[in-house]
């Protein structure tokens, strides 16, 4: 009876350690840590990554590079809002100092989810506190290094 290596399909769970890195440096990496658990097609990794991981033998080790854009999209001007300083408030968090470059989570309008936004800038004028949130993914418009070992593959 012969074995066969399995590798990476639509809607195959992943066992792995990756790497996501830009022009600033790791974004997220598990390499030395834990290894993440993911399957495919569900919204876990970005389409453009798991693109890369198609076809990919259990066991393989490999670094891709991803032209500026591929992998998280465009940025966008659109996805920086400002928020009244008094909606941080009303969400719990009333004596919280931030600063630029902070991270927060927010919860997802069915309460089902968070998203993250990082905070770009302050204003404090006639019109009240507020806080300027970048809530582009932080590779948007960035090249993007993704190095991934497949330990795992069913």
């Amino acid at each position: 009876m012969t074995s066969s290596i399995a590798t990476v399909q639509p809607g195959s769970f992943l066992t792995l350690h990756y790497r996501l890195s830009g022009p600033k440096g790791d974004v997220i990496n598990t390499f030395g840590g834990t290894p993440a658990t993911l399957t495919l097609g569900t919204g876990q990794l970005s389409g453009a990554l798991e693109a890369y991981l198609l076809n990919l033998p259990e066991g393989s080790r490999t670094t891709f590079e991803l032209p500026a854009g591929a992998a998280f999209g465009p940025r966008s001007a659109d996805m920086q809002q400002w928020m009244a300083r008094q909606e941080l408030t009303d969400m719990g968090a009333p004596n919280e100092n931030y600063a630029v470059g902070d991270v927060l989570q927010f919860p997802t309008p069915d309460g089902k989810g968070q998203f993250a936004g990082s905070i770009v800038d302050f204003r404090s004028d006639a019109k009240g506190e507020a806080v300027l949130f970048d809530f582009n993914h932080p590779l948007a418009g960035q090249p993007v290094t993704f190095e991934v070992q497949l330990i795992g593959v069913l």
